[in-house]
């Protein structure tokens, strides 16, 4: 298997720890909807290696979200072991202290919320992450309800930021579901989702139609059919996005393996190609933010950087596409 190991910077990450009780602060002013500062902290610290983390408004509310976020699918569906365990927790550290705070997860995600929700709960993290969910996989409405609330006390909390429907699932009830639940305050924000770009004409009719706070789609540098009418839907009805397989699971790294990075990105400071292949599902204006898993702490510290900076141009975009050509 090919790794992505190669394309890494080469700055290693002395103390990922270190500051993490004052980089707590920053994430949570920028859940909060600002622009989350720098921390004061020695060189060796996460924020002197990344810098601030981007950030873009949720159209709904205007609350202010880091553009890179993290998913859970297979990255948190582990045993208990130190060896599985040990990797997570600093990735966890290296996230938050960043100031990343959005973390993305299904109770269909085999043993995902409960990993998250107790490595959260063990480092106090809990009520600073920026915690979105999904109704997955049921139908009707008291199987919904006990999903939510089984994935609450898996996720060791009493609410969660975002809920969306999954793969558009059940979409009728579920939704009425996700929307009860705002109403009590246990959900912020509803949402709809899906993976695959046979089923964006779909979703684009449901979030027409449903004007849902979010969507969730696939998008890349190789996948850019959302494109079409996801992506300018979202922009002209104010419906947030949150891009997923920004990487193709993986796949785009056996691509451009033993290529350099397109001239025109190092230029302004792109280091890898994993921070290409993220900016790019950025620089749409309609996304809101990005939600790459991972497990290893040095891939956490490369996806992050694609969240500082400027984002790419017109041409930036090109060169890239190009590359993948």
């Amino acid at each position: 298997m090919y790794s992505r190991r190669k394309f890494l910077t080469t700055t290693a990450l002395a103390t990922a720890g270190l500051g993490l009780a004052a980089c707590r602060d920053a994430a949570q002013a920028g859940a909060a909807g600002t622009t989350p500062p720098a921390v004061t902290a020695p060189t060796s610290s996460t924020d002197a290696v990344l810098g601030a983390l981007n950030t873009r408004a949720i159209p709904s509310t205007g609350e202010r979200v880091p553009v890179i976020g993290m998913g859970t699918s297979g990255s948190f569906e582990v045993g208990q072991t130190a060896a599985e365990l040990d990797p997570l927790r600093e990735v966890l550290k290296r996230f938050f202290a960043a100031g990343a705070t959005l973390i993305d997860t299904a109770p269909t995600y085999s043993v995902a919320e409960d990993v998250m929700g107790a490595l959260l709960a063990e480092q106090q993290l809990t009520g600073t992450a920026w915690l979105a969910t999904k109704l997955s996989g049921v139908s009707g409405r008291d199987a919904g309800i006990e999903q939510f609330e089984d994935t609450l006390r898996r996720l060791k909390t009493d609410k969660v930021a975002l809920l969306q429907v999954h793969n558009l699932g059940d979409l009728k009830t579920q939704m009425t579901v996700a929307r009860e639940l705002k109403a009590q305050g246990k959900v912020k924000y509803v949402g709809v989702t899906h993976y695959v770009e046979r089923a964006q004409d779909e979703l684009a009719d449901v979030v027409q139609a449903e004007k849902p706070d979010f969507l969730q789609i696939n998008y890349s540098v190789v996948s850019r059919g959302a494109e079409k009418r996801v992506l300018p839907l979202a922009q002209d009805l104010g419906v947030a996005v949150l891009i997923n397989r920004a990487f193709e699971d993986g796949k785009l790294f056996a691509q451009v393996k033993d290529k350099p990075v397109p001239p025109a990105l190092t230029e302004t400071g792109v280091s890898s190609w994993a921070q290409a292949f993220l900016k790019f599902a950025l620089s749409h204006p309609a996304v809101t933010a990005v939600i790459p898993a991972t497990g290893k702490p040095d891939r956490q510290t490369d996806n992050l950087k694609a969240g500082t900076g400027p984002d790419l141009t017109p041409a930036q975009r090109d060169a890239l596409i190009a590359a993948l050509a």
